[in-house]
């Protein structure tokens, strides 16, 4: 069964260029910015906890992905290859048909996948720092190691239950959208603009419509659950994202950002107007310079929530116990761009 969301409706200045406002300016590919940068994935790490921001962009500590984001990475991937078949082939069964061969390739591009399957692995990322007197990893992997039959036959079943979990994701896709009719103007598109020829925002577009009168419909593909109302803000705020950067380049609202909940088969439409995007220029703005002043002061401090269930730094926070490693000294070469491409060096 399938829902659709509308969360908010038009407003005037909905799908149009906005008169008086230039567009923003993205910067060049040669060009990097002296300035901050901001992603949607950093800017939401910062916004959940501020030693979480640390963590994953200054300490830049190790995180396996769960078996979770790898199905959504996997399932994100073969919908993209599915708008490279020609529109009367994007069935269900070519979807199925490119579940294997993109999980090969993925793991062709991040071996360390492979090991979220292993029956002897627990599944946690390498702790760098061990504890003294702690027992040798070879050690500890030869107490655990299980026979070779039992423990090949446990990641084949595990494997396989990943790999159907993907397939009952892109069925809620189907039931959703009918990609046949459907011709995306982009896809896996890395958007960018400065803001005050200074706070660099950039991230990738799941999907990028446009209609034949020039309006734009912004789409991102959920794995999860679609979230109760109170969380809806949370989801949209990375649409948002987007939607500043396109109106900031190119002069036009989005009509739509769509949010496509595949595992509830369910849709969340939401209309913003320039005002609103606006504001929300704001809020990154406040929230960029309170990262700079977080920097600036080594300052990054735990926001318990419900969230630290999920966290993979437990080990290293105060609220459990935890110590953080010593700050990092930037390298002369990252003066001006403490994260090689940009502070929080992801790709949203």
């Amino acid at each position: 069964m399938t829902a659709e969301t509308v969360l908010s409706p038009s407003a005037d200045a909905l799908g149009g260029a906005v008169p008086g406002r230039a567009p923003g300016r993205a910067p060049g590919p040669d060009e990097r910015p002296a300035g901050p940068s901001l992603s949607p994935s950093r800017a939401a790490d910062f916004k959940t906890c501020p030693l979480l921001f640390r963590f994953r962009t200054i300490d830049r500590l190790p995180e396996r992905p769960t078996p979770d984001q790898a199905r959504g990475t996997l399932v994100h991937a073969v919908l993209e290859r599915l708008f490279d078949l020609p529109a009367a082939e994007r069935t269900p069964e070519s979807a199925a048909a490119l579940v294997a061969p993109e999980w090969e390739r993925l793991l062709g591009q991040e071996p360390l996948l492979a090991g979220l399957f292993d029956p002897a692995d627990p599944g946690a990322a390498p702790d760098p720092r061990p504890e003294p007197g702690a027992r040798p990893a070879a050690d500890e992997a030869a107490a655990a190691e299980p026979l070779p039959g039992i423990a090949a036959a446990a990641e084949a079943e595990r494997i396989a239950a990943f790999l159907s979990g993907a397939g009952d994701l892109l069925a809620g896709y189907f039931a959703v959208e009918d990609p046949r009719r459907l011709e995306p103007a982009e896809r896996e598109s890395l958007v960018s603009t400065l803001v005050g020829d200074e706070l660099l925002i950039r991230g990738y577009i799941d999907r990028l419509d446009v209609s034949p009168a020039g309006d734009l419909r912004v789409v991102d593909y959920k794995t999860g659950g679609a979230p109760r109302e109170a969380f809806e803000g949370r989801a949209l705020f990375q649409l948002k994202f987007y939607a500043l950067v396109l109106w900031r380049t190119r002069g036009v609202v989005p009509r739509v950002l769509r949010l496509l909940y595949l595992k509830d088969a369910e849709i969340c439409d939401y209309s913003p107007d320039a005002a609103e995007l606006e504001r929300f220029e704001r809020t990154l703005v406040a929230l960029s310079q309170a990262i700079e002043r977080a920097k600036a002061e080594r300052d990054f401090r735990p926001k318990p929530s419900k969230l630290c269930g999920w966290c993979s730094h437990q080990r290293f926070c105060p609220e459990f116990g935890g110590t953080p490693p010593a700050y990092p000294e930037p390298a002369p070469a990252e003066a001006l761009d403490p994260a090689g491409t940009g502070p929080d060096g992801s790709a949203d």
